[in-house]
């Protein structure tokens, strides 16, 4: 049953205003078609009952008179009537059928044997003349049979008819042009934001930047959340295609000065003949700008997935264990510098992305160890649907004109804490707050820096 519900292939390839053109046109079709048949049923129905009362009335008068075998009456106007034998001969008739044979032999035969005869002479379309109503019936009289013929013209009935005809053609035909052109205005009228949609991602498509949609702000239709949803479509588009150059640019910019080392190091090495120890010496110096850009390869990856997938996954997880999961790695650090590292964490459950908040715990941990001084302090609360967490340490801080920028990538306070590194791990801890819906932020206390971060859960 869907497979013959379904329209043709011819259909779907026309355009969109043609088919909402035609499927109005065909559904109003099948309306009008619907409601002239009932109309005309209706209007036929009347006539016909009317015609059968004015025959029936003229039937029982001819019969009255055959058996009372008095004249026959006169019927109403351009009414006939014929008085049969058995074997259909006949014995009285008006004058304008006198010699036409209204009956059948096998009516004759059936009106002799009781049964009514009734039949139309003529047809509606196309028009023929002298249209009759015939009824006959078997009437008994003075030991005889005699089949009574009455018949009235239909006439005026089929001109009634005809009119009707022709009225409801031309209502419809009208009807259905001008539904079909309201239906098309309005198809066009509808579409025509679309058309401007289209036009404005072709301009998009050939390299226009910064394009929105012109959206209209004081309805709410379909077309309308369309627009809303490209606009939103094309600020993520130009988002991502702004954190792909910033990606390809920080790229560059930071392995060139590590690529750069790495070639005068080789360039040493393959300029004279060198000793054991001077090669191993070169390999170790190569080794470590290796490592460089294996960890700025994968800070940038890491900043970029983030970014580009712009949601997390939030699971349930123990706060002590994400927080013990983020500290593990670098107590053998802390030890070996004879720095304390303390953990306070509440002993409830949390529902977070671990995935990315415990590299962002750990990043923040080992910027304390290896800029800061003193006991390297991490906390972790909840409180008011808000989940805290805190790292500071006992060092000199940031400097106040690095502050502001603390956050940016690749962004250095030389002289303090980010002489070494890349200057990815406060952007990337900054990337993971605003994946979870919270902030961070850093800041001078007095007794050594802070940077906290406040994260819905």
């Amino acid at each position: 049953m869907s497979t013959l519900a379904r329209p043709p292939a011819w259909f779907g390839r026309l355009p969109v205003v043609t088919r909402l053109v035609l499927a109005v046109a065909v559904t109003m079709s099948l309306v009008l078609t619907g409601t002239a048949g009932l109309v005309y049923w209706r209007v036929q129905a009347a006539l016909d009952r009317q015609l059968h009362d004015d025959l029936t009335a003229y039937q029982h008068g001819l019969d009255r008179a055959v058996r009372a075998g008095t004249a026959l009456p006169p019927g109403p106007s351009g009414s006939h009537y014929q008085v049969l034998d058995t074997r259909g001969r006949v014995l009285k008739s008006s004058h304008a059928v006198r010699h036409r044979a209204l009956l059948t032999a096998a009516e004759v035969r059936s009106a002799a044997r009781g049964h009514a005869v009734r039949r139309d002479i003529g047809s509606l379309l196309p028009i023929t003349p002298d249209t009759l109503r015939l009824q006959a019936r078997r009437v008994r009289t003075g030991g005889r049979t005699r089949i009574v013929v009455a018949a009235v013209q239909r006439g005026h009935r089929d001109e009634a008819l005809r009119e009707l005809l022709a009225q409801l053609a031309i209502a419809s035909g009208l009807t259905l042009v001008a539904a079909s052109y309201v239906g098309y205005r309005t198809a066009r009228a509808a579409l025509r934001p679309v058309e401007r949609y289209r036009s404005g991602a072709a301009t998009l498509a050939d390299g226009t930047h910064h394009l929105r949609l012109d959206v209209p702000t004081d309805r709410d239709d379909e077309i309308t959340r369309l627009g809303h949803t490209l606009n939103r479509m094309l600020d993520r588009l130009e988002a991502s295609a702004a954190r792909e150059r910033r990606f390809v640019a920080d790229a560059s910019h930071e392995l060139r000065t590590p690529l750069s080392l790495l070639r005068a190091e080789v360039d040493v090495a393959l300029h004279r003949p060198r000793s054991a120890g001077e090669l191993t010496e070169t390999l170790r110096s190569v080794d470590a700008e290796v490592q460089r850009l294996i960890d700025l390869s994968n800070a940038l990856l890491d900043l970029e997935e983030l970014g580009g997938t712009g949601h997390i996954t939030r699971a349930p997880v123990r706060l002590a264990d994400l927080v013990g999961t983020a500290v593990a790695p670098h107590v053998r650090t802390a030890e070996r510098a004879g720095r304390a590292l303390a953990v306070d964490a509440a002993d409830t459950a949390v529902a977070v992305d671990a995935r990315w908040l415990v590299p962002a715990l750990g990043n923040l941990v080992d910027n304390a160890l290896r800029h800061g001084r003193g006991t390297v302090r991490l906390t972790a609360a909840v409180r008011e649907g808000r989940l805290r967490l805190d790292v500071t340490d006992e060092g000199p801080g940031f400097p106040p004109e690095f502050l502001p920028r603390a956050f940016d990538r690749f962004a250095r306070a030389e002289a303090s804490r980010t002489g070494e590194g890349s200057g990815l791990g406060l952007a990337f801890v900054q990337a993971v707050a605003t994946a979870h819906g919270g902030t961070v932020r850093a800041e001078n206390t007095g007794r050594g820096t802070e940077v906290a971060l406040d994260l819905p859960y």
